[in-house]
């Protein structure tokens, strides 16, 4: 099978296709026929050495994503799951490859009227998203900020405020992903712009009720300072490379609630909402944006777009047979 190695540490150089002996699934495991593989902005940091969990051993075969159809299962797993058509997370690795192995309690069917590149972008940006709108409780009315709003998380965190009733303002750089954040719903201000925080505050009249960061560093910072007091922001990303600095005696001082991911959910938590998110774009109600997709051997170019702040929405890898997509 084609992969995508890594064996050092890096560029989106070190990325490099190479063909190796497929996986065979063990005991409660099955295989997948990729479709699609998910490419994240945590995949960028692995790869350069600077991952948020420290580096992990090479050589690696990286992404923690993948769609397709169920070709083998383990030797103790429900045969009834072979050629279902399934999402999954591969346990942080294996992903970028033509085949790859699953927990079989990990995969999660796809529903019927889905195409299944729109469920490999929920897989892991669907689940974040409900799980910080829900523990943000956005009410109807409220003022709400999200940062990278045109991003995987971030475009579908406008989508849920939006229907919450919310009047949402996303931030994002430049013409194309201010569209993307319109058509959403949400008005869009340009956070590479000296002034964007005050046009956050003319666009949401007035202080905000919730803060979505998503990037982290002086624009987070920044974004939780036009909170009114009694406010909540909701952490979840660092796409600036660095947290947003917050003063604890402030926040308190003020109020304001913090929130966000600050330990990774297990799966009795996840599998119920990545079954929500698909079941949600099936019905209409969510519409995972796809931004880019790249051929499996060129994941070292989808690396270098996301890390130039040139994608939208979801970057995928479309990596399998067109079948797969039933």
């Amino acid at each position: 099978m084609l992969c995508v190695v890594m064996e050092e540490f890096g560029g989106p150089e070190v990325l490099r296709a190479r063909q190796a002996e497929d996986p065979m699934p063990g005991p409660g495991q099955v295989l997948v026929d990729v479709a699609y593989a998910s490419v994240t902005f945590v995949e960028t940091q692995v790869r350069s050495g600077n991952g948020p969990f420290g580096p992990p051993a090479l050589p690696r075969v990286p992404g923690n994503g993948v769609g397709g159809r169920v070709v083998a299962v383990g030797p103790d797993v429900d045969p009834a799951l072979m050629g279902t058509v399934v999402v999954t997370t591969t346990g942080g690795a294996g992903g970028y490859a033509e085949r790859a192995l699953a927990r079989a309690d990990e995969v999660v069917p796809v529903p019927p009227g889905l195409a299944l590149k729109d469920a490999i972008a929920l897989l892991a940006d669907g689940r974040t998203a409900l799980l910080l709108f829900r523990q943000a409780e956005v009410e109807p009315g409220e003022k709400v900020l999200v940062e990278a709003a045109a991003g995987g998380v971030g475009s579908l965190l406008v989508q849920l405020a939006v229907r919450a009733g919310a009047r949402v303002v996303g931030a994002a750089r430049g013409d194309r992903k201010a569209e993307l954040v319109t058509s959403l719903g949400a008005s869009c201000v340009d956070y590479s712009k000296d002034e964007w925080l005050r046009m956050v505050r003319d666009a949401a009249d007035g202080e905000l009720d919730v803060v979505f960061d998503g990037v982290g560093g002086s624009i987070g910072t920044a974004a939780v300072g036009a909170l009114r007091p009694g406010g909540r922001v909701s952490l979840y990303g660092m796409a600036s490379g660095a947290a947003a600095t917050l003063d604890a005696d402030d926040l308190a001082a003020r109020g304001i609630r913090t929130l966000g991911l600050f330990a990774a959910p297990g799966r009795a938590e996840t599998h119920p909402l990545i079954a929500e998110a698909l079941r949600l774009a099936a019905d209409g109600i969510l519409r995972p944006i796809v931004g880019q997709v790249f051929p499996l051997a060129a994941a070292a170019e989808a690396h270098a777009a996301i890390e130039a702040r040139a994608t939208v929405g979801k970057t995928l890898l479309a990596v399998g047979a067109p079948d797969s997509e039933r």
